[in-house]
């Protein structure tokens, strides 16, 4: 059984940080590319970052530079730090492990909440 559990988020304010983490299990998780996104109320889930299992990393544009995805293949563990919040970064944050051919998997979600 397939399991994605994020932690780490929480209320913050504008200029503060956090750091989010998912932990992965039933995957052999350094084959997948495991993802950080965001979904808004009202919005679209939308891409933030994203890392593949031999390290290569992905930003959105109104990320980059703030916030840096990072894995632990042996602790199967993803994180996401994240620097100078804005409250635009408001949102829920989900974790997701991709593998072509092999499906996809989210995590519960955790929220964020930045305040001006």
């Amino acid at each position: 059984q397939v399991q994605l559990v994020e932690s780490g988020g929480g209320l913050v304010q504008a200029g503060g940080s956090l750091r989010l983490s998912c932990a992965a299990s039933g995957i052999i998780f350094s084959a997948y590319t495991m993802g950080w996104y965001r979904q808004a109320p009202g919005k679209q889930r939308e891409l933030v970052a994203a890392i593949t299992g031999v390290g290569s990393t992905n930003y959105a544009d109104s990320v980059r530079g703030r916030f840096t995805i990072s894995r632990d293949n042996a602790g199967k563990t993803v994180y996401l730090q994240m620097n100078s919040l804005k409250p635009e970064d408001t949102a829920v944050y989900y974790c997701k492990a991709e593998r072509r051919w092999w499906g996809d998997y989210w995590g519960q979600g955790t929220q964020v909440t930045v305040s001006s």
